[in-house]
Order: structure tokens, then sequence, then C-alpha cells
């Protein structure tokens, strides 16, 4: 898993100090200072006068430079690139990326505001985030090749780590060819992640498929470029929903262009909507083929010339259309100008007169020429499918508009302005703020863009902003239910920061972009309510200027309060409107401290970890953990501490700049993984205190590690997909592998107690693969291959204690997800399942932990959608089964947990948006 919401500096935003007072020197003007750099997150009220001759952007960065002493640049010319300026009018901003020796910083960018006119530059005002207190050196110690390895292991993990099923092996060559053609790294250069001093790492981009799901990767994966840990990752999926199969955004080839116009660019038709309604459609004919097709030449006339083009996919998969061109896609043609019929039924209708209305509402009411500002093609490609059956999803990939084909529920995913504005407007925020697609930022890229997708749809369809659906995004898209049965949001659904904000990793929901867009997109839609509802346009315009001249690609939901609040004052918005926008964000919890005000019902043992899918341990009356410090910056080190909460932590690894990760204990030693430049280092050490011993040296991943007087079991995970649990006895130099190493044959998942290893075990059966559980008896070698009830298709984690195995298991691949909790006895016998795959109740556990008394889940349930309910949460059973209980009423997501014995778990907890290492004694009970 990926770190928790907040855990890493950079994306989770601080909240800015209050705004401080002007010096005798400097202007009148708005201060927010930033927070960890003495750069000011916004300076807004200014009129400072610029070189009116030079460039935009040189006049910008000679501003920043002349007020060194306000902003704290030292050489703007050097340290700040020209992304992009915008011009409306008098208006002009100006986007500057920051770079660290010449190495980009990831969500560096400052915005410097100008007005031009009689001849005549002021600088108005800047915001973002330059971070002054980078000293990273910018030397890489880890060569690309072992960055990309690492980065593909750490996503193919987290993809199919939790569970071995047939899928995973079939022999090392089938496995090494399947997995190569599955997922690949591609570096794309250094990156310096602006946590602290700053972190140097190689952003890998690794894409290709899910072999569990089918389903397409899109994934950056930063890893640390002098200790070779993936330090961040997070999906670049920028979908409408994260409910349903998704698929992504990467940079890609160039979109198909139409033909140049042979007919007449201006011809006009019509078409026949989803609901049946007749639109006007502005169409082309080609005189030399004799037919209509839909290809908008009209709009883009006097500018760019570009079109907007609707392509039938019709024929295509998701993974296809994402980020590339997919072969053989065909355009809607028709004989006569009128569509209806086929082109109806495929979406394309509805497609192409929305892309139009979309476009005329930015160019009308914005002054934007096309979703980049400097009129750009518009595609759009209707009716994609996932394998061959529904997508119920539409995303944009950075050059295109997809949308799905729907099901037996949903129509197309075209049929619905509101979507289609919610896509287009991806691109527009790509080309402004660029808001990082993960955590607070990623829930404002959703946010804005189910709010001006909504606006454009209640502003065409003449609803009113009190009809209690008209803030639902997607209701138009339901075959027969009502309107509610299939919207995928309501941004009237009065969700606030402190009561609903749910805390996530990165793998869910890329840190919750879906699940906590409704906070902020709750608070715009009450503003475009309340604050003039005689001109609705008048909150589309302000929240527009605050994405494209105030916010940057790091924003989190205070500065994104703070940039609507500057640009009401700067539009010249009255007392009583500018009270009506804050009062709106008051409203949804957005105020300075939010994060303070959520609670927990557990306890806590160690606060702030900063740390990305490292698990945690319990053993013996004592956990352990892995932390980094404040603010993010130091290699991960070890801790250990005791889960009755007594005494203070202890630090156990050296601090030596490798990440020490994985750790297990037994309450007397603690052993770990220690990701260094070239290989991965097993390493122990007494809790009382002693030197670190290195016990094995690996060149692939190891994980899943457990310890017990002595010996140390874990499992190797290699890039290619090969996984194998070993075990050191005390003194062993080289493991022993419970498989013997065997090519044709997987073991994973392990656990370890008094002597006897229980893991997951694929091998060959008489005419294919199966899958079981074995135990392995460390002083005999004997194996035991645990009863099967039925034939099952994957296995996830183990459990042992000292009267039973237990362990996960899937034998039906057609349902939701869900998986038996399964017991036997040591010797494998009487196998029974104390939480059945099917019927009431039943889970979708991914993890599991055991203790003699209790056995753990970490689980989902199923559901339609995504809440709080249905993250993942710890369930405790009794280890006969009788009883089934919630471990914590905590919100968010609960990870990692460990038994401490008897009805004791520690976990990782994301309620609060940090990394927290907790525990609790017993169930919470009902919550």
């Amino acid at each position: 898993m990926a770190a928790l919401l907040g855990a890493a500096a950079l994306l989770a935003t601080a909240v800015p100090a209050a705004h401080a007072a002007p010096s005798a020197q400097a202007p009148a003007a708005d201060v927010v200072p930033g927070t960890g750099t003495a750069t000011p997150a916004l300076v807004d009220g200014l009129h400072e006068s610029a070189d009116a001759k030079a460039a935009p952007a040189d006049a910008a960065r000679s501003h920043l430079a002349a007020k060194e002493s306000r902003y704290r640049i030292a050489d703007p010319g050097r340290d700040l690139t020209p992304v992009q300026t915008l011009k409306q009018g008098a208006d002009e901003t100006v986007r500057l990326q920051q770079k660290h020796h010449g190495v980009e910083v990831l969500g560096g960018q400052y915005v410097v505001r100008m007005e031009k006119k009689d001849g005549k530059r002021v600088v108005t005002g800047t915001s973002g985030k330059y971070f002054t207190g980078l000293t990273a050196s910018t030397e890489a110690t880890v060569s690309q090749d072992v960055a990309v390895r690492r980065a593909v292991t750490s996503v193919a993990a987290r993809l199919g780590g939790a569970t071995l099923g047939k899928k995973d092996v079939q022999s090392a060559k089938d496995a090494k060819t399947r997995a190569a053609a599955a997922l690949t790294g591609r570096a794309g250069g250094l990156v310096v992640v602006p946590q602290g001093a700053g972190v140097l790492t190689y952003r890998v981009t690794v894409r290709g498929t899910d072999t569990a799901t089918g389903r397409p990767v899109l994934q950056d994966v930063y890893v640390d470029a002098r200790a070779g840990f993936p330090v961040l990752q997070y999906s670049l999926i920028k979908t409408l929903t994260a409910d349903r199969p998704a698929t992504g955004r990467t940079v890609a080839p160039q979109a198909r262009q139409a033909p140049a116009a042979k007919g007449d660019p201006g011809t006009s038709g019509t078409g026949v909507k989803y609901n049946g309604d007749q639109v006007p459609l502005d169409i082309y004919y080609d005189e030399t083929a004799r037919q209509y097709s839909l290809v908008d030449y009209a709009r883009m006339a006097s500018t760019s010339k570009n079109t907007l083009h609707t392509w039938d996919a019709r024929a295509v998969d998701v993974d296809d259309a994402s980020g590339r061109w997919p072969a053989g896609l065909k355009e809607f043609t028709s004989a006569a100008p009128d569509y209806s019929g086929d082109a109806t039924e495929a979406g394309a209708v509805d497609a192409h007169w929305a892309a139009g209305q979309v476009y005329d509402y930015y160019k009308k009411v914005h002054g934007r020429d096309s979703l980049d500002g400097r009129g750009m093609a518009i595609n759009s490609l209707v009716g994609v499918t996932y394998a061959g059956g529904p997508f119920v999803n539409a995303f944009w990939d950075g050059q295109k508009m997809v949308y799905g084909a729907g099901d037996e529920q949903y129509k197309t995913l075209s049929a619905d302005l509101d979507v289609v504005g919610h896509e287009m407007t991806h691109g527009v925020v790509e080309n402004t703020a660029n808001l990082v697609y993960a955590g607070q930022s990623g829930a404002l890229n959703e946010a804005l863009a189910d709010y001006f997708g909504n606006a454009i749809d209640v502003t065409a369809g003449g609803a009113k902003m009190d009809d209690p659906d008209a803030g639902l995004i997607g209701e138009d898209l339901c075959r027969s239910g009502k309107p509610r049965a299939c919207a995928f949001r309501d941004l009237n659904d009065g969700r606030t920061t402190a009561k609903d904000y749910l805390g996530v990793t990165f793998g869910t929901d890329n840190g919750g972009v879906h699940l906590n867009s409704t906070i902020f997109s709750g608070a715009l839609w009450d503003i475009r309510q309340d604050l003039d509802p005689k001109d609705p346009f008048l909150a589309d315009r302000l929240v527009y200027k605050a994405l494209s001249t105030y916010m940057t690609p790091l924003d989190g939901y205070t500065e994104a309060r703070n940039a609507v609040l500057a640009a009401a004052k700067d539009m010249g918005l009255t007392a009583r409107q500018q009270n009506t926008v804050k009062r709106s964000f008051n409203a949804h919890g957005i105020v300075p401290g939010w994060e303070n005000a959520i609670g927990v019902d557990s306890d806590r043992l160690f606060g702030k970890l900063n740390i990305t899918g490292t698990g945690t341990a319990a053993g013996g009356g004592w956990w352990a953990t892995s932390k980094s410090n404040d603010d993010g910056t130091e290699a991960y080190s070890v801790y250990a501490g005791r889960v009755d909460g007594r005494g203070t932590p202890k630090l156990i690894s050296p601090n030596d700049g490798r990440f020490h990760v994985y750790p297990a204990t037994d309450g007397k030693t603690v052993v770990w993984a220690a990701f260094g430049t070239s290989s991965v280092d097993i390493l122990s050490r007494p809790i009382a205190g002693g030197p670190t011993k290195t016990l094995y040296t690996s060149s692939t991943n190891v994980q899943n590690l457990h310890v017990e007087n002595g010996t140390v079991v874990f499992e190797s995970f290699d890039p290619f997909g090969g996984r194998h649990v070993g075990f050191l006895k005390p003194g062993d130099r080289e493991p022993t592998w419970v498989d013997g190493g065997r090519y044709e044959l997987g073991t994973a998942l392990p656990s370890l107690k008094n002597g006897k290893i229980a893991y997951a075990k694929l091998y060959p059966g008489e005419s294919d693969y199966r899958i079981g559980v074995e135990t392995y008896d460390l002083a005999t070698g004997a194996t035991k291959l645990a009863q099967q009830l039925g034939e099952p298709q994957a296995v996830g984690q183990t459990g042992i204690t000292g009267k039973n195995v237990f362990w996960l298991v899937d034998e039906n691949l057609a349902d939701q997800g869900q998986l038996a909790v399964r017991r036997a006895a040591l010797d494998g016998t009487g196998a029974v399942d104390i939480s059945a795959e099917s019927g009431p109740g039943a889970l979708i556990p991914f993890d599991l932990t055991a203790a003699d008394d209790a056995v753990t889940v970490n689980t989902l349930l199923p559901d339609t959608q995504y809440r709080n309910e249905t993250l993942p949460k710890l369930w405790q059973l009794s280890a006969d089964g009788t009883r089934k209980e919630r471990l914590s009423c905590n919100r968010g997501e609960q990870l990692y947990p460990s038994a401490a014995g008897g009805r004791q778990v520690v976990w990782l907890d994301g309620t609060t948006g940090w990394t927290d290492l907790v525990t609790r004694e017993r169930p919470a009970g009902t919550c």
C-alpha cells in the first residue's frame, strides 16, 4: 500500500498560518505565509510596477528578484522555469516551475499575476509553492535500472501481493513472460519530492495490465535515488468515478486530427439524443464521399482551425483507449445530415452535442478557447467496453475523452451533459493549476470537474439551484431507475471535513480523490446557490479565476479556500458577497486547523510516522514499525515499543541512509529489510540492545518477515512474479526455501509460531496447478498440506497459532471478491470455514493476523460505491467463528493489523489524515 493520506508532507498540505501584517516598507497587501518555506503561499492586493517591455515570464521573474526580501527566491531566473502564460484582456497570469539545482521539484510552482494596459504593467499578486528549504543532493547513487526494477516490483506487489493464485505461476518461464507483458517501467528522470530538505527520486511510470482483473495499470512511482525505496506512488487514473472498472491518464501520442475540410466546414445537422430530444449539430459534409460525419469545423474555424470530432469506439477495449490512439476507429457517418438510431444508441449524438456545449460555455463565460486555452482539438471516443463487457465509467487521458458503453442499468456515459463537462474540465484543470491527482489536491481536481460539469448541465437544462436533484452528477444515466439511483455523487450532500473526511492510502482511490471531493465541491455548489441567484455565472467566474490564476499543483483544501477568497476580492465582490463565500467554506468545515477536529476510538502508540507501505508487527508484548522524521525527509528507521503503551519507543535500526522496512518482532529481537543502492539486506538486532547483524543479502525484494527465537522467515518477491518462502536459522548464511526454490512451485504469505511455518503453496496437480496451504516443521523438515473443502483458486494471508492454522481462500472468482476465512488443525485436518465466502455477512478480506483467542482480518464489504463503511476496516472473529465483531469504529482506512496476544491488535490508522500506529485491546462491538 502507498502512504496514508497526509503521511507524505507534500500531498497532505498543512494549513497556512494566519495573515501576516505587512512590513512598513511593503505595500498594503494580504500575505499568507507558506508552510515549511519562507516564500509566501499567497500575496494579494499588490499594485507594483513591472517591466512593460519584457515578455510576461521575464517581467514576473524580475519582480520576484526585485522583491527578494518578500519572496526569499534568490535567483528566479535560474530556479524558476516558465510553464504557461494566460492572457485575458489586460490580465496576465504567469506560471513558473521550481527547479532545485536544475532538477524539477514535484508540485513546486509559483504564480505571478499582472495587469498590462495603456503601455504599463503592474503586479497584482502572487501565489503557490516555492520550497526554500531544499538542500538535498541532486547526485543519484542508485542506478536507473535498479529504480525501474523496484518500481515495477512495488506495483506488482501492490496489485497481487495479497493472494497467491493459479493466475500467478504456471512455470518460471511463463511467469516471467506474463509479468514482462503485464508491467513495464520507464524512468522519467530525476525529481525532487519536496519533503523537508527534499528527497531526490527517480520518477518511474509503470504501466501494463493487472493480471488479476485484466484492467489497465498506470502509476507514477517515485523511487529514492540514493537508497532505492519507493517513497511515493499513486495511480494516474483520472475517471468520473472510482466505483467501477476504471482506466486513466497518461502522456500520450499525438491525438488523431480530422482531415482538412473538403466540403463546407459550416454544415449543420440534427441529432436525436438518448432522451429523445432533437438537437442541432455542427457536422461536416465530405463532397467526395458524399456523406456526413460528426466533425465540427465551425467552432474553432476563426482560431486554431481544429475540430470537435466524435469517434465510434464500440469495438475498442478500455485498455486500448487509455493513453493511446486505438487502431481501427471509425467515424459516425450518415447519408443525410440527421443522426438517430445507431448514432443515438452508441451515445455519439449526446457526446458530439455535449462537447460543443462545454466548448461554448468555456469560450463564452470564461473566454477560453478549448481545453488548453489555445484551441486544441477535442476528440470523443464513445462506446468502449471492458474485456468485451460493460464499462460504466468515463475518463480524460490527456488527449481525449473516452466514454463507456454502459450496461443494463446505465446508459452510455456520454448521455449526461454533466459527465461530459466533468471529463472535459479535467482537461481544463490539467492545463491550468494541474492539480496532482492524489490526496487533497486530487480531491480538488475531482471537485472542480464536478462543479463545472454540474454548472454547465444545470444551466443548459434550466434547473433551479434549489431543486433537490440539482447537485447530482450522472443522474440522467439511468435506463429505468430514478435519478438518484444512478447518480455518482451529490454536490449538495452536506459533507464536512471534521465529520466526513476519510483518511485513506494512495492505493485506495488515489488517496480519496472521489471519496473526499464533495466536501469541497459542496462548498462551491453552495456559493453558486447563494452568491447571486440572478447571476449564477458570477460564481462560475469566481471559481474559474481561482483555478486559472491562483491555484497550484499541490494545493489542499485550505489553500484552495484562500484562492477563492482572494479571487473574490480581486474581482471586486462586495463585502456581503465575500462573506457568503466564507460562510460556505465554514459550513463545510474548510477552516484553518480542520484536521485537528477528527477523533478516533483507539489508543495511539506512535504518531505521524510519514511512511509508505511498510507494515507493522507485534509479538512478545512489543510492537515494531518504521518511521521517518516529522517532515518525511529522512529514510525510514525501525522503532520498537511496548504494546501496553508504557515507556519510550526505541530506535532499533541504524540511521545510515538506507530504508529500514517490513519489521517483525517476537519481543526479544527485531528483524527487518534494509533497502540500499544495489541490494536488500535482512538485518536483526536485540530489543535490549547490541550490534545490528546482517543475516542475508538479496538482489530481489523481500517482505512479509517473521521472527521467533532467532529463526527468521520471509518471502522473496522478484520483478518477474516469482514468489518463494525462505527461512534462516541462527547461524545460517543462506536461506532454506520451503519449496526448494523449484521453478515450478510458488510459495508466499508465510506465518510463524512454535517452530512451524504456514504458507500458501501453488503446485502442479495431475492435470492442472493446485493451490493450498502447507505447514513446515522447522525441527524435522516435514510438510503437511491442509485439507481442502473445495477447489481453491487463490489463497490469501496465513496465520498460525499454537492450536490452528488460519488462512483466506477464494473458490469463486465470479463473485464480488469475497473470501472465506478457513481454519484447520496444525496437522492439516478438520478444515472448516469460520467465515463463509458466500451468504449474509460474507467478507472481502485481504489481510489476516491470528492469536490463540481471535483472528483479525482486514476487510471490505460488498457495495456499489466507495464510502466510509466500505473502506478497509478491521473485523475480529473468535477462533471457532461464533463471534464476529468490528474491531474499531474509526472512520477512514485501517491497515496492517498485527495480533499482540489475546484480543489485542495493533495497526496503522489513517483516520486523522496521518499515519499513526494505534491499538485496541478488544473489539468495539457495534459501530
